[in-house]
């Protein structure tokens, strides 16, 4: 059986504070978009996982989908499955690619097993493989806050625009993106700001990531700028980046940025 794990963008992000426990209470809004993985699972006779399309780093015991698998096993007999990811979300783009792979495969072992596992079930599980994991079971706008994996749901859509992603030869690391923001509070939070007008969230809406990261990579800030030249009513880094994403009342001309990004055109659900 085969799946197709979804990106998200953060439409905003506000670092609030430090946490005892060593995260940060943040608020962001997540909205799914329409850049795919895809993910397979078969019974074979050992557990094993490959992958093709994008280089995936790190140690294959350490991939949430593995991960995954084992959670899953302590509660069910699972017998052992071939799993196989085939990627295509950039990788260390703030777009949520390696949870979404997370959460899908908790989805597809659900029904492949016949599990008959509740969603809240699903997202007490995937909760436990990341922060924004959860996020991914039912996949549908939200509010989130403290540290990014409670959620209350929003009402946004924004299918009458176009949302047109910029991902750029750069890797930024959470810990690079996290070493350069100072946490304050808000005076207001996004759960009011994002039911402004989209062209207003230009004056509104930010992402406390992009300071640090457009001073050490530069070519980030200048992509956000050349969205709006190219006539983007609202632009903002997606987490903690690379990737930047604009919002636009019709496809725009996006040649000048292929040629040295990969650009992904009209990502509506």
């Amino acid at each position: 059986m085969i799946i197709f794990p979804n990106a998200k963008i953060n439409i905003g992000l506000n670092v609030i504070n430090r946490r005892p426990d060593g995260y940060h209470d943040l608020e962001t809004v997540f909205y799914p978009i329409k850049i795919n993985d895809a993910l397979e699972i078969i019974k074979a006779d050992k557990l094993s996982f490959e992958s093709t399309g994008l280089e995936i780093p790190g140690r294959v015991e350490d991939n949430l989908c593995i991960k995954g698998y084992h959670l899953l096993k302590k509660d069910f007999d699972l017998p052992p499955v071939k799993i196989h990811l085939h990627k295509h979300i950039p990788i260390g783009a703030g777009l949520g690619g390696g949870s979404a792979d997370a959460a899908f495969f908790i989805r597809l072992v659900d029904q492949t097993f016949n599990l008959g596992l509740t969603d809240d079930r699903m997202i007490a599980y995937a909760r436990q493989l990341g922060s924004d994991c959860a996020f991914f079971i039912k996949n549908e706008p939200v509010f989130a806050f403290d540290r990014g994996d409670e959620f209350e749901p929003i009402k946004l859509n924004l299918s009458n625009y176009k949302i047109v992603l910029v991902m750029p030869p750069v890797h930024v690391s959470t810990s690079e993106a996290y070493s350069g923001v100072k946490p304050a509070l808000v005076k207001h939070s996004l759960m009011e700001l994002i039911y402004r007008p989209v062209v207003e969230w230009k004056n509104y809406i930010k992402n406390d990531f992009e300071d640090s990261v457009f001073k050490n990579h530069p070519e980030i800030r200048g992509i956000k700028a050349a969205l709006y030249e190219a006539g983007a009513i609202y632009a903002s880094m997606s987490g903690s980046g690379a990737s930047v994403f604009g919002i636009f009342d019709k496809t725009p001309d996006m040649e000048v940025l292929r040629k040295e990004n990969e650009v992904f055109v009209d990502l509506r659900f």
